[in-house]
């Protein structure tokens, strides 16, 4: 006689039935636990009154989740094959992580200290809306664990701290020209060591730059250089165990850094920045003075060129009280000029402004007088 469907799963419950399982009679009324076993087919269950009832193992099913669906049934099979293959996994040899690295390799000529910071434009042939980025140029033979801050007030700002291995170059950050206000001064220091062999000792390095964000608008001053398919701007930190100078820059060698000029005796600068015999200042502010070329420029680039001209002269001549500085902004729509009077109405408030001679210059500039 074909055994029936409940007999089928109590049958497949069995092989895991074990003494203590809560079970109950498929053919009869009652139940209870399993006390014990009698041989293959016989299973004692003790009843809630504690007598033990001897019942064939088809006629007994473990109370659980009462369906009849047997897909969810690990056997006692089952659990062995299980365990087999657990302790065939666990005795299989796992595989271990690839942890060599090869060595940075030395190079001859590398034992001075030469490290560089970069500014990299993301699309030089978008010059007026492309973004940069900041790398670490480590051309020597030595780790180098540097610092890269930013001055802010009367104090510093980490940006980043990090290890370059030697003859290679590290992404420090992304910026845009609106960072640029904020990195007007930056500091580097530097400690230099070599890892698993003896080295001449090489001393430490601390060293300030101040970066013009003028240069971010002209094409010319990303060059062509060895560390980067593009070209970039280039800060000399440390060049063949050389330290670059340190910021000590006075207001005249900064206005020459600003413009790109560089006063001697025999040859006279042309340049927008001019000092009457009477101490006046004038700065032509116009675009084509300016700029080596206005291709790929926005007018909103230009204006904030011409107006980054205008702060960096005002901070110039600041402790020179009594200067009067005359800006050449042209009529055209008086965009330019209203920007100034903006700015000295909100941002400089102490100085006084007033239209320059018209004679000399009619209705296009502006006069500023240090207070």
């Amino acid at each position: 006689m074909a055994a029936t469907f409940p007999e089928k799963v109590a049958a497949v419950f069995n092989e895991s039935m074990k003494i203590g399982d809560k079970v109950r009679f498929l053919s009869e009324i009652g139940g209870g636990r399993v006390s014990g076993f009698q041989g293959k087919n016989i299973v004692l269950v003790e009843d809630e009154d504690g007598f033990e009832v001897p019942m064939p193992v088809n006629e007994v099913v473990i109370i659980g989740e009462e369906n009849y669906d047997t897909s969810h049934v690990i056997t006692v099979k089952q659990q062995q094959n299980q365990k087999k293959h657990a302790v065939s996994v666990e005795t299989e040899p796992a595989e271990k992580p690839v942890t060599f690295k090869a060595k940075p390799e030395e190079r001859k000529g590398g034992e001075e200290l030469s490290v560089y910071l970069a500014f990299v434009p993301m699309d030089v042939k978008e010059l007026s809306q492309t973004r940069f980025e900041t790398y670490l140029i480590n051309d020597c033979n030595y780790y180098i664990r540097f610092t890269y801050m930013t001055a802010e007030g009367n104090g510093w700002r980490l940006r980043a701290s990090a290890e370059v291995e030697p003859n290679t170059k590290l992404f420090i950050e992304e910026f845009g020209r609106e960072d640029l206000n904020s990195m007007e001064r930056i500091a580097i220091q530097l400690l230099p060591y070599k890892r698993d062999k003896n080295f001449l000792l090489r001393p430490t390095v601390d060293v300030q730059l101040r970066i013009d964000s003028v240069k971010f608008y002209k094409l010319h001053t990303f060059q062509d250089n060895a560390y980067f398919e593009q070209p970039a701007i280039i800060h000399t930190i440390i060049e063949n165990g050389k330290e670059a100078r340190p910021l000590v820059i006075d207001t005249k060698q900064l206005k020459e850094q600003m413009y790109g000029y560089t006063k001697t005796e025999s040859h006279k600068p042309e340049s927008t920045v001019k000092v009457q015999d009477d101490g006046t200042v004038v700065v032509d502010l116009h675009a084509a003075e300016l700029l080596d070329t206005t291709e790929g420029l926005s007018p909103s680039d230009i204006l904030n060129y011409q107006l980054d001209v205008f702060r960096k002269t005002l901070k110039d001549y600041e402790k020179k009280r009594g200067t009067r500085i005359i800006f050449i902004h042209g009529k055209g729509e008086g965009v330019l000029r209203k920007a100034l009077v903006n700015e000295l109405h909100y941002r400089y408030k102490s100085y006084t402004y007033q239209d320059a001679s018209f004679r000399e210059y009619g209705y296009g500039a502006t006069q500023v007088t240090i207070k």
